[in-house]
Order: structure tokens, then sequence, then C-alpha cells
């Protein structure tokens, strides 16, 4: 995990940049979640160790690492689109609304946006790096994947209390055989995303 975007920002002279990710893109139900975070340039070159792209660590050491993320970080800013609104402007769309939310949840204005992938135009009047694979090359960006993982891991482990016959805790909503399962048994649920395969075969 590089910390090269950082420290070239920081000899700008540059101190609150935000890395910037989301999760649950490409899931069958809830929301897409994303995270903006600000670590303290400060404690950069102490990094915490393990931070990497949320989808290659467990769960535990997911969890592990968020608390440690978020004893040290600047700020935290979470944000999210609902499966409602992803349904009615569609997922890229919805991914940048909870990327835009996530920012303006921080608390305060960074002065640099280090994102996996996206270009977030609705900020276009701050600085702003997209980068393609972002979470699993760039420090900051990794620590808000975590985040983001884990804020919509347990909102998920919420809706399944409301609708346990689909599996939420386990699978979190991507489109695994049980779920698919779930779906044939029982049908769409109420944060089902209609406009995605293979619920939009089911209205």
């Amino acid at each position: 995990m590089s910390l090269s975007h950082e420290e070239a920002l920081m000899a700008e002279g540059i101190q609150f940049m935000a890395g910037i990710d989301e999760a649950g893109r490409g899931t069958w139900a809830g929301p897409v979640v994303a995270a903006a975070v600000i670590m303290p340039s400060s404690t950069l070159a102490a990094r915490i160790v393990g931070i990497a792209d949320s989808k290659t660590l467990s769960p535990k050491k997911r969890e592990r690492l968020a608390v440690e993320i978020r004893a040290v970080a600047v700020a935290v800013g979470i944000g999210s689109a609902s499966h409602a609104e992803i349904d009615a402007i569609g997922i890229a769309p919805a991914n940048r609304l909870a990327m835009v939310r996530a920012v303006e949840a921080l608390g305060i204005v960074p002065e640099h946006l280090l994102i996996d992938a996206f270009f977030l135009p609705e900020l276009s009047h701050i600085p702003q790096t997209p980068i393609i694979r972002g979470d699993a090359t760039v420090y900051s960006i990794g620590a808000a994947s975590i985040i983001a993982k884990v804020t919509r891991d347990q909102m998920m482990q919420k809706f399944h209390e409301e609708f346990p016959a689909y599996g939420f805790n386990e699978h979190k909503g991507y489109g695994t055989a049980a779920h698919r399962t779930a779906l044939e048994r029982y049908g769409l649920c109420l944060i089902h995303r209609r406009t995605f395969h293979p619920m939009k075969t089911m209205i």
C-alpha cells in the first residue's frame, strides 16, 4: 500500500487530503455506502499496518482496522444512497451521490480528494485525483474502503434482523446462490434493487 500520492500532496503543503471509496456497488440489495477518511499527516510515516483493499481482508481484520483508523483519523465521513435512489438514478450516479455525502459529512473541507476510480463533478471546487484500483494501492483510499465496508456490513446485519429469510447477515446482499434461492422462494423484499438483474425479471 503506497503513500506516494499523500507524500506528493504533503510536499505541496496540503495537509487535509481525503481518501474516498465505496462498498456495495454490485449488490442486489441494500444501499451503496461511501466513506471519506482524512488521516493525519503526522502519522502517515507510522502508518497503520494491514490497511489494504477491504475485499482482501477477513471480517475480523476489517473490524479491527476500522477501530484503529477511527482512533487516529482527523475526520471520517459516511454517506450512502439507498436502494430506492439507486433504482431512481442508476448505480453510477448513486455511487457518486454517496461519495459526495461522505465528503460533506467530514465536518471539515478537505484540500484534496483521492478517490477510487471516480471523479466527482459535484465537488469540482475541490482538487481531486481519481485512481483506478486506488483501494488496493493508495493508503488513504484503502482506509476509506475498510470504513465503508465495515459500515455497510453493519447496516446489512440490521436489515437481516428485519428480513431474516434472505440471509443478509451472510452474503450482505451480494448475488450468491443462497441469495438467489431465497429470492425464488420468497420474492423481493423492501430493500432489493428492482432495476438489477435478476430482480427486474421478478417484478
